[in-house]
């Protein structure tokens, strides 16, 4: 009887072993796991295979299984042919290559993070001859927000790596502040281009606070360290000030647009109008009037085109909260704090 008590136990403890080990490695299993896709990476597409498979995919839809047939044996006669033609002459042959970059900007240029992973990427790898294509979509926010993605822009610049812009829909205050950046913009016919100004608003509640007999107390150290404010009393004092600093933000912006492009004449098109690509490139604010699907079409032969694109992989759960947190926060700014704004 003892003997079969003991032997229980020992089961126990060797089935309770068991469940414990499985545990602890199934858990330092996901926690790993969990780390890694949480990681951030460098995502590269090579483009022209989409194109060449959508291009193949049409043709073989209209073919007979003959057809078909003579079709396949055909471009693996030309496959082998291309490469025995290649060989012994692949580097001085090889493609200059096209790195395609996306940007499609909110209020905070929250895309800037991707972008500056992106443009470090490029310069880690890119020859004097390759050359960058960003297809942009901003309507402007925060002016930090979509200065410092002008700057990253500007490194491509400064390395001598051509840069070309794209524009479908919209690239307007801080939006064209990227785009002015580049060698080369294009647009399409009705994309809006434009509105070199700066805005900033904010309401003030002091009137509403006094008929309730609620005083507010604001102290500063420094006469402008706050100008206007929601709750205080706002001088003309304070908002001659104000005025004043959205001008030098407004000059800081325009000799930013001069300097890139020197040919444009900033003073015309710098009073806050916006205009559609058509009439944006009579103003000589972009280049050339097409989209950023002709340009793709049109490089494939010249160069390997590559999308690069900075992920970042996140829980469901943490992308959701993290949307929500972002869109309230948001809104209570636009509402009850002013920001200056391209």
């Amino acid at each position: 009887m003892n003997l079969l008590v003991n032997y229980e136990l020992f089961l126990a403890k060797i089935i309770t072993f068991i469940i414990i080990s499985i545990s602890t490695l199934f858990l330092f299993y996901k926690t790993v796991k969990r780390k890694k896709n949480n990681q951030s990476k460098i995502k590269v597409t090579i483009l022209e295979n989409n194109y060449k498979n959508i291009k193949n995919k049409i043709l073989l839809s209209t073919m007979q299984n003959f057809e078909k047939k003579i079709w396949f044996e055909k471009e693996k006669e030309k496959n082998k042919k291309k490469m025995l033609d290649n060989k012994g002459q692949y580097l001085q042959n090889k493609k200059k290559k096209l790195y395609i970059l996306d940007f499609k900007g909110d209020v905070y240029a929250n895309e800037v993070i991707g972008l500056r992973e992106e443009v470090s990427a490029i310069l880690l790898v890119a020859n004097e001859n390759d050359e960058v294509l960003l297809r942009l979509e901003s309507s402007g926010g925060v002016i930090h927000g979509y200065g410092l993605a002008a700057s990253q822009l500007n490194r491509l610049r400064q390395r001598g790596i051509r840069l070309i812009i794209s524009i479908d829909k919209i690239a307007a205050s801080g939006g064209y502040m990227m785009a002015c950046v580049a060698d080369y913009i294009v647009a399409a016919p009705f994309a809006i281009i434009g509105s070199i100004g700066v805005v900033a608003q904010m309401p003030n509640f002091n009137k509403l606070l006094k008929k309730y007999d609620i005083d507010i107390e604001l102290h500063t150290a420094g006469d402008y360290k706050r100008t206007l404010t929601m709750f205080g009393n706002n001088t003309e004092s304070t908002r001659n000030k104000f005025c004043e600093e959205l001008n030098a933000t407004h000059e800081l912006f325009k000799n930013f647009i001069k300097e890139m492009r020197p040919s444009l004449d900033i003073e015309s098109v710098s009073n806050g109008e916006h205009w559609f690509g058509t009439i944006a490139l009579q103003k000589k604010l972009v280049d050339q009037i097409s989209t950023s699907d002709d340009i793709l079409m049109s490089k494939m032969e010249e160069y390997t085109l590559l999308s690069i694109k900075y992920t970042y992989n996140k829980k469901m759960l943490e992308r959701f909260t993290s949307s929500i947190t972002h869109n309230i926060s948001k809104i209570i700014l636009k509402i009850f704090f002013y920001k200056n704004y391209l």
